[in-house]
């Protein structure tokens, strides 16, 4: 059996105990393998265990791969989203976990509608408040939900958000805790069009703390493919 393979298994294996944890089932959770900067031949080998939603941090990557990867592929655009380049994924992408401002919503909301389509898409919360981050202030989350559940085609899925880099997980769960306790409190709101029941967080380093406190995807790259090579730009 490849790395690769080996890697996803186990993986699996550590999803399925954390979700019992938190009394859940292994197919509670959607796995995302994080594909950028990886290449079409090692990503099909990933493919091949019968993961299918993959996850991309540039429109560009999701470009150059979506018809070498063929049919069959969930694409989930990751990582920060301007406005100019949603044109180029709406058709492509099964989820957009990075909406981070209400105009980035709307661009959304207005291609979708040229496409006849219904864009499902999470909100990124900035957690942590951390400067170096993306991401929506927690507190005004529940503000720009209520006006982007005004737009025609667009769909709130849930929230996601990038935690902290931390030597040890457990330091996280704190935020896991907060994000898990956001979505409920928006869905007790019962805003129209709004019902958000995907959690998208935790990584390579914090994923199992992550099931443990309520998510429902995680995005795992580095413990599927190994350390990222990126190119030199020297």
């Amino acid at each position: 059996m490849s790395i690769i393979k080996e890697n996803i298994e186990q993986i699996n294996k550590k999803i399925e105990a954390s979700a019992e944890k938190s009394g859940r089932k292994r197919e509670d959770i959607t796995f995302v393998v994080v594909s950028k900067t990886i290449d079409v031949p090692r990503i099909k080998e990933a493919v091949e265990t019968g993961e299918n939603n993959l996850g991309e941090n540039k429109v560009q990557e999701i470009m150059d791969k979506y018809e070498p990867m063929g049919e069959g592929i969930k694409w989930h655009l990751i990582g920060h989203l301007q406005t100019n380049k949603v044109k180029y994924i709406i058709d492509k992408v099964e989820l957009i976990h990075s909406v981070d401002s209400i105009k980035l919503a709307e661009e959304i909301s207005k291609r979708a509608v040229q496409h006849g389509l219904v864009a499902k898409i999470l909100l990124e919360i900035n957690i942590a408040n951390e400067e170096s981050k993306f991401g929506i202030n927690p507190k005004d989350a529940e503000r720009i939900v209520l006006e982007i559940s005004n737009l025609s085609n667009i769909m709130i899925k849930g929230l996601m958000t990038v935690a902290p880099f931390v030597e040890n997980a457990e330091e996280n769960r704190v935020y896991f805790k907060q994000m898990k306790q956001l979505l409920v409190d928006i869905n007790s709101k019962k805003i129209d069009n709004v019902y958000m029941d995907v959690l998208s967080m935790g990584m390579t380093g914090d994923y199992e703390v992550a099931i443990e406190e309520g998510a429902t995807m995680v995005r795992v790259g580095t413990g599927v493919f190994g350390a990222r090579i990126y190119p030199n730009k020297n």
